[in-house]
């Protein structure tokens, strides 16, 4: 059982400058916690979800000498071998955004129901039983989006906003994953355009610290293209063999990962935002606990 100090409260009403300073206090009083049981959950899955990208981005680069350059003497490239690199890559990925997110949404219900502790087994248990409804969700929520997207970009906004919470419902409410659906629309009415401003400004937030921490791959590659000398060379174009910058992009990739975690934490805090506003849970047992504590 870990214990902190700084307890926020989640289950309350906020405006959206309140959900975003309180997202960042929470990960910041937390910060080790948190972070650390991420780590000790999801890191496997992470690292392996690096090392199959680091794989899938050198098979490219044998593509590229192969097609391209034409050094085939030294090209480790097959079918088989760009095949395994690309289903490694797809389920490592699935399964650490999937258990990210589950451990985000679970620490968060053992902080709530704890009161500012959390207990490491009971989140674990949960981030595990709950996986597989997660990846249904996930399936759901995906193919939806994609579809409103495909007949027209706004009414796959219109639903993406919505579904995002869905997830913090399947969690927090105990719900299943097509209750867990259909209710996102019903918590999300007279609110969407707050809940589409508080998720803009946070995935603008997240998208430039994400940038920031890619530039300097982008750079790298500059560099390596003759961009600042003038002096470009066609082998020049294939970086995806130069370990320097395949190491830059994997660093790259497990920042922006982890840089994910404050719009999990963000969408917790505009779930219970809106679940106060509809029903005021956290306002009713705010009133029974002083009640009790008044009877003592």
């Amino acid at each position: 059982m870990q214990t902190t100090n700084n307890y926020i409260e989640f289950k309350k009403q906020r405006e959206l400058g309140e959900i975003l300073s309180d997202s960042f206090a929470f990960i910041r009083n937390q910060f080790k916690p948190f972070f650390g049981t991420i780590l000790k959950i999801v890191g496997p899955y992470i690292l392996v979800m690096l090392i199959s990208m680091g794989f899938y981005m050198y098979t490219i680069g044998d593509i590229f000498n192969l097609g391209m350059i034409g050094n085939t003497p030294n090209t480790l490239y097959s079918p088989i071998i760009m095949i395994l690199a690309i289903v490694a890559l797809m389920f490592s990925s699935i399964a650490a955004y999937v258990l990210a997110q589950g451990t985000v949404l679970h620490y968060i219900k053992s902080y709530i129901n704890n009161q500012g502790s959390t207990n490491f087994d009971e989140i674990r248990q949960g981030v595990y039983r709950s996986f597989w409804s997660l990846i249904g969700l996930g399936i759901l929520v995906g193919l939806s989006v994609m579809v409103g997207v495909f007949f027209c970009v706004i009414p796959g906004i219109y639903l993406a906003v919505p579904l995002s919470i869905s997830f913090a419902i399947l969690v927090f409410l105990k719900k299943d994953a097509m209750e867990s659906y259909q209710y996102s629309f019903t918590l999300i009415k007279e609110n969407w355009w707050i809940t589409f401003a508080t998720l803009f400004v946070v995935y603008i937030i997240v998208a430039i610290a994400s940038y920031a921490f890619n530039l300097p791959s982008v750079i790298y590659i500059w560099i390596k293209m003759g961009v600042f000398s003038g002096e470009m060379d066609a082998e020049s174009f294939n970086i995806f063999n130069d370990p320097i910058y395949l190491l830059l992009n994997i660093l790259s990739t497990l920042v922006q990962f982890l840089m994910n975690i404050i719009l999990l934490v963000a969408t917790s805090m505009i779930f219970f935002n809106l679940n106060e506003r509809k029903n005021f849970t956290g306002t009713f047992e705010r009133i029974e606990n002083l009640g009790k504590s008044s009877e003592e």
